[in-house]
This record gives structure tokens, sequence and C-alpha cells, in this order.
């Protein structure tokens, strides 16, 4: 099975992008690692997250990073960057509707160049911390739209959704939000291995 992680920055996680054996440091890493233990041999993994992504950016790497690769396995984890982007002097967010939009595209192109691939949609999270608390009302307002958006993607075309936000915010209360996310935005190891536990539910019930 070739498993095929997409993303922004919070998948990138410092992987080579010269060299698709290097997955990063993120919850990639982490799912190749446990799956390998437990079935070895069975997989290939490839990372293609891209830091600073928004969904119009995957978009227009469908055919590059995802269609070429042939996957078996896609997880998607996008949109906080679809937030991030509308804030300072030359915005360039995608607002809620048009992330669905694009959204329902790529998954719609996928499933026709791919009918048999299995697609897992992450939901897109936030905490407040160094990076997010100047405008954390817009971070968490928005930020939640877009999570919506992404699980009604997921009940649109019957894949599974995991959910993220509430689980950082029961993580939250037990120690300090950048002890999860380091700066309200992405994971530390910590928050990377809780992301791989939640993939990995959606994994084994596929």
């Amino acid at each position: 099975m070739k498993i095929l992680f997409q993303g922004d920055s919070i998948t990138d996680c410092g992987r080579d992008w010269n060299n698709d054996a290097n997955l990063g440091r993120g919850y990639a890493h982490l799912v190749s690692a446990y799956l390998g233990y437990l079935e070895p041999g069975k997989h290939t993994f490839v990372n293609k997250g891209i830091s600073g992504n928004r969904v119009v950016d995957l978009y227009a790497r469908i055919k590059r990073d995802i269609i070429n690769y042939s996957p078996d396995l896609m997880s998607i984890l996008i949109g906080v960057n679809d937030v991030w982007h509308e804030i300072g002097d030359s915005p360039n967010g995608v607002d809620a509707d048009k992330f669905f939009k694009i959204y329902s595209m790529l998954i719609e192109e996928v499933k026709e160049a791919l009918p048999n691939i299995k697609i897992i949609i992450l939901e897109p999270f936030v905490l407040e911390a160094c990076s997010t608390t100047e405008h954390w009302e817009f971070f968490k307002t928005e930020t939640k739209k877009r999570a919506e958006m992404a699980r009604k993607i997921a009940e649109k075309y019957s894949l599974p959704f995991v959910e993220l936000q509430n689980g950082f915010d029961e993580l939250a209360k037990k120690a300090e939000n950048s002890y999860w996310l380091a700066d309200g935005v992405h994971p530390t190891p910590a928050g990377h291995e809780f992301i791989k536990t939640q993939w990995l539910k959606a994994y084994e019930n596929l």
C-alpha cells in the first residue's frame, strides 16, 4: 500500500523535498514508524505536504503531487493557512465557501483519476499561543469554519473524518497550549503524537 500524506507545514514538518524517503519530523514520520513496525514491508510512505499551502495551492499541484503518485491511501490536513493568510497588509486567505468548493473539486478529480483510492480528511485546528494571540478571535472563529467545511467534505464523499480540535482543547487542560502547539498552529512532538494516534484510528477503521 502506498500512503500519501498531503497538507501544509504541519504535514511538511521539515521533510526533505528531494528525498521521498525523508518524511520530516511530524505525524507522517510517526505513522510510518508505527505501521512500519507493526506491518513490516507492507507500505510505502510519501509526504508531499508543503509549508504555507492553502487549499488552492494543494489543488494547483493535484497532478504533480497526488495523481502522479497513484497512492492507495491519502490523508489531507489543510485549512489553517486559508485563515492565517488573511491577516496582514496583503490578505490572501481563502474564505470558507471557496474552501469547500475547491476542496470538493480536489476530491472529485482525485477520485475520478484514482477510483480505488482511499482518502482520510483531517480537521484543521488552532490554539491560542504566540502566533495567534493578537488575532485570536479571528483565528478561532475562522478555523472553526474551515473545520466545519472539512467535515462537510468528508460527509459529502463518505470519507473518514479525523477530529482534532476538541482533542487539542482537552489536552490544553493538562498542559499549556504551547506544550502541544508551539505557536498555536504548529505541533510540538507531543502534538504530533496526538495527531498520529487519531490518524491511526481512522486507518484501522478503513
